[in-house]
């Protein structure tokens, strides 16, 4: 019979009990260290890899940009710069372009988030019934978005041709005489409008059928007990239970209208496209930026409006928080 030592030599058994007393205490120390770190820091220890990551490619670029801005640099020669301190910024206030771009942004962000968010409600409410093929209809909503910016441009840029679109031919089955699209302000911000509208409704659909299927259905029941009609629940119960869905969808619609780009510059068919237009007249601020640093080559004014986007979010997000504050103190 092997002795404790020849076990111990072979890995079978610990040396001696001296040993295997001071390796358990040893042992049940670090297992009590590691559950203290597993439960106080182990969130911290999942998430810290993502700040480092967001500080990297988030951050390094913002102070970049705002360090190109107070400067006068030019596409061809990046390592030269001239420091101008913030002289970009006050030709940008002065700047008429600036000023329409930014008006285009506003109004085309408006007249495609608005339509486009009360479109998806009402689609999602009606997904949300129990309906024949509804795996087919929610994959189906999500086809525009899974679209190409190009190929959907292209085809809406096809639809809304002046001599040969289906919109004027539809529109002269009527009476109406054919309308420019891409030449008139308004027009053009319209069919803009409703490329944005066609690629994210069905995407913004789905948030909100997500948040609806999370809503009790005792909710709904009471309701009907109280007498409430279909529309009294869509208004009281539904809407109240995705609050927080929408204000999400809001804050996502906003940021995509202020970084619209791919649908105007496809629109315009060509050099129109970078400058919005023979007139600026869908320009947005995207469109100035590119203008400005890869058609004029000034990197330190693109970087400007780059930074007065940024600015602009800040500025929605601010205003947002205090409105929140508002109401909550007057309720």
């Amino acid at each position: 019979m092997a002795t404790s030592t020849t076990k111990a030599l072979a890995g079978d058994e610990p040396p001696g009990p001296s040993h295997r007393t001071g390796g358990d205490g040893a042992a049940r120390r670090r297992g009590a260290l590691l559950h203290r770190l597993d439960i106080k820091g182990a969130p911290y220890a999942f998430v810290a890899p993502f700040f480092v990551v967001f500080a990297a490619f988030s951050f390094y670029p913002l102070v970049y940009t705002s360090w190109i801005s107070l400067h006068d640099v030019e596409l061809a020669t990046l390592d030269v710069m001239e420091w101008v301190a913030f002289d970009n910024y006050v030709e940008l206030w002065g700047d008429s372009r600036f000023w329409n771009a930014l008006r285009n942004t506003i109004t085309i962000g408006v007249i495609s988030t608005v339509p486009q968010l009360m479109m998806a409600l009402g689609l999602a409410h009606l997904l949300n019934y129990r309906m024949r093929a509804s795996l087919f209809f929610r994959v189906a909503s999500l086809v525009p978005y899974a679209t190409s910016v190009a190929a959907a441009a292209l085809v809406f840029t096809m639809i809304f041709e002046r001599d040969f679109g289906m919109i004027n031919w539809a529109l002269g089955t009527v009476g109406i005489d054919p309308v420019n699209w891409e030449a008139d302000k308004w027009p053009a911000q319209a069919a803009i409008s409703t490329i944005v509208i066609w690629r994210w409704t069905g995407y913004n659909a789905l948030l909100y059928l997500a948040a609806m299927q999370a809503i009790p259905a005792d909710r709904y029941e009471a309701a009907s007990l109280d007498g409430a009609s279909r529309w009294q629940q869509f208004t009281h119960v539904t809407v109240p239970g995705i609050r927080s869905t929408i204000v999400f969808t809001i804050v996502l619609s906003t940021i995509g209208a202020t970084q619209l780009f791919g649908e105007p510059l496809i629109f315009g068919q060509g050099p129109n496209g970078i400058t919005g237009g023979a007139d600026n007249q869908y320009q947005t601020l995207g469109l100035l930026l590119y203008e400005e640093g890869w058609k004029n080559y000034q990197m330190g004014r693109s970087a400007t409006v780059a930074w007065a986007m940024f600015m602009l979010l800040v500025l929605v997000f601010v205003a947002h928080r205090l409105i929140r504050r508002l109401r909550s103190r007057t309720s």
